[in-house]
């Protein structure tokens, strides 16, 4: 009998992949290792830079950026967290910024410009509000994971030691994204600052609508925006060419259960309420894997990232993933 093929893995702790890491769905034959990452963003990095687990989450822009670049590892059409992007774009509130072409000619922050809350904004606001992207200063305070990158030349790092929650606080960025993707990172969301409201910078959402906005774009456009992807290293697949498949089946068999007892019910955590909003957007399946259920997300990043200089070419969506 052949000792089992162990896997070292680096995946968030989400209800519906909760069985994988516990090892209560799991391939024949296979043992996951869960590596804990914490936080996530860390191990996106080391998975780019240094091949650390043999199957990771990965942010899907920085997985097209390091495709490109001849990173050895291919995903599976597996996808652990979505959310829309009308919503999470905060301005000052007394910047003069009334709509979405205000900000043309100001300074916003977003973690790394590869950072794919980014993608997907910038992507909605050049498309359906016709905002230059080019006319915006983009003000990074982390770089991005694929080391090989280069940003176009509107974009410029923070100061050593300075972040942009600062940045916005003092008046220096007139917007920036709200939660990981931007301020959220140096300190509370605004109304928890625990009686440091001095600290605070004041700020509202850009669109006070967004869910009736992200609603009619989802009706329009058919895209559920996608959020993190599941990748293989490629030396391991063709060790394990059943790999993937197997993978892929074991992640929808996990997802199964959690969506059973996904309702409105009780005081959800962030990431259920935000399934739940998503649901009742989507009319169905707020976690839906495969590549057909996503092809028209798959593309629409695609081209967002092409046209915000993320990646060159405009790739097949059948060349980044493994047929499962």
């Amino acid at each position: 009998m052949s000792a089992p093929l162990e896997l070292s893995t680096a995946i968030s702790r989400y209800g519906h992949t909760a069985p994988v890491l516990d090892g209560e769905v799991r391939p024949d034959g296979v043992v996951i290792k869960d590596a804990k990452p914490a936080p996530i963003i860390g191990a996106y990095r080391r998975m780019v830079r240094e091949l650390a687990y043999d199957v990771a989450e990965l942010a899907p822009t920085t997985y097209l950026i390091a495709k490109e670049a001849g990173i050895p590892f291919t995903a599976i059409p597996v996808f652990l967290m979505r959310r829309f992007h009308h919503s999470g774009i905060a301005v000052l509130g007394n910047a003069g910024i009334d709509g979405p072409k205000d900000l043309e000619g100001r300074a916003m922050g977003v973690r790394a410009y590869s950072v794919t809350s980014g993608v997907w904004s910038r992507g909605i606001l050049a498309d359906d509000y016709g905002v230059d992207l080019g006319a915006i200063e983009w003000v990074v305070d982390d770089e991005d994971h694929v080391t090989s990158y280069v940003p176009p030349t509107n974009v410029r790092a923070v100061a050593p030691g300075e972040s942009l929650v600062e940045l916005l606080r003092d008046r220096r960025i007139q917007a920036a994204f709200t939660g990981i993707a931007g301020i959220g990172r140096s300190g509370p969301p605004q109304g928890e600052w625990e009686g440091k409201a001095s600290e605070a910078p004041e700020y509202r959402e850009l669109f006070p609508d967004a869910k009736e906005l992200e609603t009619r774009w989802y009706q329009r456009e058919g895209v559920l925006p996608l959020h993190s992807v599941v990748v293989i290293r490629d030396e391991l697949v063709a060790e394990h060419p059943w790999l993937p498949a197997a993978l892929y089946e074991t992640f929808e068999k996990a997802k199964a259960p959690y969506l059973a007892t996904l309702d409105g019910s009780g005081s959800p955590d962030t990431d259920t309420a935000e399934h739940l909003k998503n649901r009742s957007i989507v009319d169905g399946d707020p976690l839906p894997y495969g590549l057909g259920a996503n092809r028209a997300a798959i593309e629409t990043l695609i081209r967002y990232a092409r046209t915000q200089h993320l990646i060159d070419g405009t790739p097949a969506p059948e060349s980044l993933f493994h047929s499962v």
